[in-house]
């Protein structure tokens, strides 16, 4: 098992630039220029903590249930799949100026939808709503759990999902959470505190390409590590 250190930098990195200009990271900062950003950003980043967390359980656990020399080939072929991903996305993907109105126009849509049911609900008695009202939306605002669902329902199956598995079932996996964690902490904080304005000046061409670049870098150096008993 590698060191505390070495997986915190690996999943750091990645985290970084695979979620700068990512769609959630948009959606942060759209979500932070409507809403309150305390609301915004602890519903954001308690999505992605939950989701590093999930992920990097299940690559713990994968060695546990596939042999070692397995588990290394297959996060070795993940790097370089996603590296070559990453790049692809870098040279034909759409623009960030596209990808962002992409996303404003879907929560756009959710905004005058949800919208229209709150006035709509307006002309039932307060008592009724209350007891009509779910658990959840009583213990929560209904701005943080709109947050957190966007986010990890937008981040389940994504590439830095897969990447955070993989890198889990090689790397050491409490390294892997807290670089993990505290990428993720960074470029939301970043997403909501900038809004449009550091969305816009992000180039998202640079970012994949360096995030392509670097998983291809991890991918050559699992291959010519040798396989931990």
């Amino acid at each position: 098992m590698s060191s505390i250190a070495q997986g915190f930098t690996k999943s750091l990195a990645m985290t970084i630039l695979s979620e700068i200009g990512d769609k959630t990271f948009f959606a942060a900062a759209i979500l932070a220029m409507r809403h309150p950003r305390r609301l915004v950003l602890s519903g954001c980043l308690s999505a992605l903590i939950v989701m590093t967390i999930l992920s990097v359980l299940v690559g713990w656990a994968a060695p546990n249930l596939i042999s070692r020399t397995w588990t290394h080939h297959i996060t070795t072929l993940l790097f370089f799949g996603f590296g070559l991903w990453s790049i692809k996305d870098a040279i034909f993907e759409q623009g960030d100026t596209e990808e962002f109105a992409e996303v404003e126009a879907k929560l756009d849509k959710d905004w005058k939808a949800n919208n229209g049911a709150s006035k709509n609900s307006n002309k039932v008695d307060d008592a009724a709503k209350k007891h009509k009202r779910s658990f959840l939306f009583q213990f929560f605002s209904p701005i943080f759990i709109q947050a957190f669902s966007i986010t990890f329902f937008g981040e389940w199956g994504d590439k830095s999902q897969l990447a955070t598995v993989g890198l889990a079932a090689d790397e050491n996996p409490f390294g892997v959470v807290l670089g993990g964690i505290l990428g993720q902490a960074l470029c939301t904080a970043a997403a909501v505190v900038g809004g449009k304005s550091l969305a816009s000046q992000i180039s998202e061409k640079i970012v994949a390409l360096s995030g392509g670049i670097l998983f291809i870098v991890f991918g050559i150096q699992s291959f010519l590590s040798p396989v931990e008993s």
